[in-house]
């Protein structure tokens, strides 16, 4: 099990995986905005994606928790 993290501060633009999926290594998973750019956060994993931490529109710090994968 793995917990994907934000590598900066942002708000969550995008969500493009739902509970459930099943993700490759360096799939996206999450697309963050911050200073009007787009910064995708991908799987670090092979998995399926137990749980997202986040929604479309909150606000994330660096090193926050933005899904779990087992």
């Amino acid at each position: 099990m793995s917990e994907v993290k934000a590598s900066m501060a942002g708000s969550v633009w995008k969500i493009v995986v739902a509970e459930g999926d099943s993700v490759t290594n360096g799939q996206d998973l999450i697309i963050l905005e911050s200073m009007k750019m787009e910064i995708p956060i991908a799987a670090e994993e092979d998995g399926t994606v137990k749980e997202l931490k986040v929604a479309e529109g909150d606000f994330v710090n660096e090193g926050d928790v933005l899904a779990v994968i087992e």
